[in-house]
């Protein structure tokens, strides 16, 4: 068996060495053979590519350029109806915001009117109650006034009598008072 593996390994160097040795694609007999199946294959890939691949990819790309142009012209779209909403909201807000302004000075105008009202109403109350008690005061003071004289005239007679054991005349207390307050 050994023989047989030697024997085999033999001829095949020896083929090998009579066809010129190296490389078979190297050797001129086998150009010709292939070029052919080279430009047989290279058209194939050619049609192949030109005709089913390449239309596809680019189809693909065209459709996928197609679609960012159509989004980045919706976003514009988007983009300019988004501010438009923003200037009617924010126009809408300073409407608001005037309105309110003006409903809270409204507001306030009433309540001071209505405070003023009241003021005046309990100012006026107090004004009656203020008279009032100044009519009482003025009496009770003409009434201790009129009470003053007669208990200086009470107490003159009485210093009168004590002093000098002998009791002063009404008429006479009376020019005495009326001597003293001139």
């Amino acid at each position: 068996m050994a023989n047989e593996t030697t024997q085999t390994h033999e001829s095949t160097g020896a083929d090998g060495h009579a066809s010129g040795g190296g490389l078979p694609q190297f050797q001129f007999v086998w150009w010709p053979g292939q070029v052919v199946w080279l430009l047989l294959i290279f058209v194939v890939l050619y049609v192949l590519l030109s005709k089913l691949f390449l239309p596809r990819v680019g189809g693909t790309i065209q459709t996928r350029a197609d679609k960012i142009a159509a989004d980045v012209a919706q976003a514009r779209d988007l983009k300019t109806q988004a501010e438009a909403e923003s200037a009617t909201a924010l126009a809408e807000l300073a409407k608001a915001r005037t309105h309110a302004q003006r409903t809270a000075s409204e507001a306030k105008a009433k309540a001071n009117a209505e405070a003023a009202t009241r003021q005046a109403a309990e100012e006026a109350v107090l004004a009656e109650k203020l008279a009032v008690a100044e009519d009482r005061i003025r009496v009770s003071r003409d009434a201790a006034l009129g009470n003053v004289r007669t208990i200086a005239s009470d107490i003159a007679a009485a210093i009168t009598d004590k002093l000098t054991g002998v009791a002063a005349t009404a008429d006479e207390v009376e020019t005495a008072l009326t001597a003293a307050k001139a």
